[in-house]
């Protein structure tokens, strides 16, 4: 059921993501243009895909474990016995392997393997942040730029009020004080509409800050996308696509996995050792003696902890805490998911109803502004009562952008609650980062020329050349 939910609200998320472009000139800026830009340009990604080739290269390191380390060792003495120089030259190489630990090395792979699935998750989570923060700055930008529209065509009306105050003073129809209520509203009108400019470089500024670029000629806001039938399917979407609740599931495995490495510590462990060796050594007296020496070994080694003082069974307490603490994160998370999840579902609510009250709140405005500013040139009403309603007609329609934007904003937040504002989910058409293309190449931990000019080509594909 919840793969088809799923299925079902695709289609439309790239539906409404283009269809807002699709009759607009070729050079308008849409929401997916923003979308892509956003993702393409952010920094944060890229750490955090950085974060993630770590993590991988940790995953290699626990398989690394296993193999035999090989490395020269050279050594040269000098000695003086009872007036006798002597030295010794040697050179070698030594072999160790672990040969079997009773399964610590093969839970630290599987602990390496999970914290590798938990980073994954937490990059589609920055991912989904990115996105939406892309969002919100184009919300931002195109709320700015109708707030500006709004004030200077406030500027404009009032300048005539203004002016038809001033010539109705100069015919004695109106007093001074008339005069001055307008200048002072023709003062706030501009002193808003400097506000708004200023909002709107703000806003500009941070779609730089999202995108790398300015905001060009963006077109108006596609429609909202769809959701799903009720509130409850909504969280069910969440419990099981969200990153954030994928990444605490994992780390909570990893810190069960702990915990079995804390026990394991306490096992034998059995090494193998090899090595060969070529020592050369001369005593300087009346004759001079050399000597050469080579040789090679082999053995195993069995070893275990009796007494640690303590220190093990304190990590193995350490861990059982610390697999508390993720069991009870995974549940926070899901919780704070759910919630997330809940005030998007209410913020879509009540942006949309504050829409409605605010349209019955523009028309009675508008009429109520047509009707004071007929009764003032008849003279039942002052120039005060003309800029009152007015005023109140700019507000309801300044109220209206902030509530449009806001509903729009609410159906991107609820897709970041349920896990689906991501470039895939999306299907915005461009190429992917792919988090398991660096992690093929490195988790045999290369180490060959064959093995290292594949990773090279990872690299360059992902732009790390």
């Amino acid at each position: 059921m919840l793969r088809k939910t799923l299925k079902n609200l695709q289609g439309p998320l790239l539906a409404a993501l283009l269809a807002g472009g699709a009759a607009l000139p070729a050079h308008a800026e849409t929401l997916a243009d923003t979308l892509v830009a956003a993702y393409r340009h952010s920094a944060l990604l890229e750490q955090n895909r950085a974060v993630l080739r770590a993590a991988d290269e940790d995953a290699a390191s626990a398989i690394a474990a296993l193999r035999p380390v090989l490395q020269w060792v050279a050594g040269y003495t000098y000695q003086n016995v009872e007036g006798i120089d002597g030295y010794s030259a040697s050179i070698g190489l030594q072999a160790q392997m672990t040969l079997y630990d009773w399964g610590r090395n093969a839970i630290a792979i599987d602990i390496a393997k999970e914290s590798v699935l938990a980073t994954r998750a937490a990059l589609v989570g920055v991912e989904q942040d990115v996105l939406l923060g892309a969002v919100q700055s184009y919300l931002n930008v195109r709320s700015a730029m109708e707030q500006v529209d709004l004030q200077e065509n406030s500027v404009r009306v009032i300048g005539q009020e203004q002016r038809a105050a001033t010539d109705r003073f100069e015919v004695g129809e109106i007093t001074q004080t008339d005069v001055a209520q307008a200048d002072a509203a023709l003062a706030e009108a501009r002193a808003n509409l400097a506000t708004a400019e200023g909002d709107l470089q703000i806003a500009r500024e941070s779609f730089r800050t999202a995108t790398g670029k300015p905001p060009v000629n963006l077109s108006p806001p596609p429609p909202t996308p769809k959701l799903p039938a009720t509130l409850v399917a909504a969280r069910d979407i969440g419990r099981n696509t969200h990153p954030l609740i994928q990444q605490a599931r994992r780390e909570a495995a990893a810190a069960e996995l702990g915990v079995a490495a804390a026990a394991a510590e306490r096992n034998p462990t059995l090494t193998g050792t090899a090595g060969i060796s070529r020592e050369r050594s001369r005593s300087v007296n009346g004759f001079g003696q050399t000597s050469t020496v080579e040789g090679g070994s082999i053995g195993v080694d069995l070893s275990q902890t009796i007494y640690s003082g303590g220190r093990l069974p304190s990590a193995h307490r350490k861990a059982m805490a610390q697999r508390d603490s993720a069991r009870s994160a995974l549940l926070n998370t899901s919780r704070q998911v759910d919630e997330a999840v809940g005030n998007a579902w209410a913020g879509i609510d009540v942006a949309r109803a504050q829409i409605g009250a605010i349209d019955e709140q523009i028309a009675a405005a508008q009429q109520a502004y047509n009707g004071v500013r007929e009764e003032a040139t008849l003279g039942a009403r002052t120039t005060l009562d003309v800029l009152d309603a007015e005023q109140s007609l700019l507000e309801a329609r300044a109220n209206k952008i902030t509530a449009e934007a806001n509903l729009q904003l609410a159906h991107y937040q609820l897709l970041s609650a349920m896990g689906l504002l991501t470039v895939e989910n999306l299907k915005l058409g461009i190429p992917t980062y792919d988090p398991s293309a660096y992690y093929n190449a490195v988790q045999d931990a290369p180490f060959t020329s064959r093995q290292g000019e594949s990773l090279d080509r990872v690299l360059r594909a992902i732009g790390k050349d």
